[in-house]
């Protein structure tokens, strides 16, 4: 199929993006177009303005500052799963970039583009509720932030209003230990089911943890009594047992072709264990 006719820009500032965002009530904007294109192919979209983002070089770059990593909402996957600076500051965004498509869809992908779109089974929405992302929004008012787990609202929806434009994510330099695991159809295939996993232990104490599941309902999970688990008792075999006791298997509600939700809620306890184990096994020990 062929897309729906529509108008299309090329902003070189976000300020004149915007202003092309308010100008009219469907524009859609456009970054790397891995998802957005096949929308408009099939006419799942019809936008009567497409305002492409791929010029304005103030959404692109990877910087640390003040103990902040700040990625720009249109540097490319690759780019991002390529960087030392990324790789020592935010190792689980790495990881979860490993499972994201394949080398041509993340050489065009960016970064920002997948979390905008928020695919329910997508890697970067659970890796980014995991990491405490900061999501920055830019709009007629200004720029606001808003944390990650508040920003992924549902099913390809976000904290996103009409007219604004997502234009970094800000990361505070990753805790502990991590891993991202999951299970899908064919290598490069969104996850049937995706686990984030980030365990900080020091003294013997675990003092922060993160575990998130991906690809089992309109939106990523944050197991929140299963951290609670691992912050009071310690990463131990023990625990460890208690925690995939505590998993919110109630909130499986994704049912397809592809895997049925009773399949996902027997799949997730074992990929819990495994990257939990996974994470503790990457320690670096005196």
């Amino acid at each position: 199929m062929k897309p729906a006719p529509f108008d299309y820009e090329a902003p070189t500032t976000v300020a004149d993006a915007l202003k092309l965002l308010g100008s009219h009530e469907d524009a859609r904007p456009i970054a790397g177009g891995q998802s957005l294109v096949p929308m408009l192919a099939f006419r799942l979209a019809r936008p009567s303005l497409l305002v492409d983002l791929n010029r304005i070089p103030s959404l692109s770059g990877i910087e640390e500052k003040g103990g902040v990593l700040r990625i720009g909402a249109m540097t490319r996957q690759a780019k991002v799963l390529a960087s030392d600076v990324v790789k020592r500051h935010a190792p689980l965004l790495v990881q979860a970039l490993e499972n994201v498509g394949h080398p041509p869809t993340r050489a065009r992908g960016t970064i920002g583009g997948s979390c905008a779109h928020a695919d329910p089974a997508a890697e970067l929405p659970s890796a980014m509720i995991a990491l405490d992302a900061t999501m920055v929004i830019a709009g007629s008012g200004g720029e606001r932030r808003v944390r990650a787990d508040d920003f992924f609202i549902g099913a390809f929806e976000t904290a996103l209003q009409p007219g604004e434009i997502l234009v970094a994510l800000e990361l505070s330099k990753q805790q502990g230990v991590s891993a991202f695991l999951e299970v899908s159809a064919r290598k490069g295939d969104f996850g049937i089911v995706t686990v984030a996993a980030r365990v900080a232990v020091k003294d013997g104490r675990c003092i922060d943890a993160a575990l998130v599941l991906g690809g089992i309902a309109e939106r990523s999970v944050r197991c929140a009594e299963a951290e609670r688990i691992l912050k009071e008792q310690g990463a131990t075999p023990k625990a460890i047992d208690a925690v995939l006791a505590a998993l919110p298997l109630d909130a499986v509600t994704m049912d397809s072709r592809s895997a049925s939700a009773a399949h996902r809620r027997r799949l997730i306890p074992e990929l819990c264990r495994r990257a939990i184990e996974a994470a503790l096994a990457s320690q670096v020990t005196p």
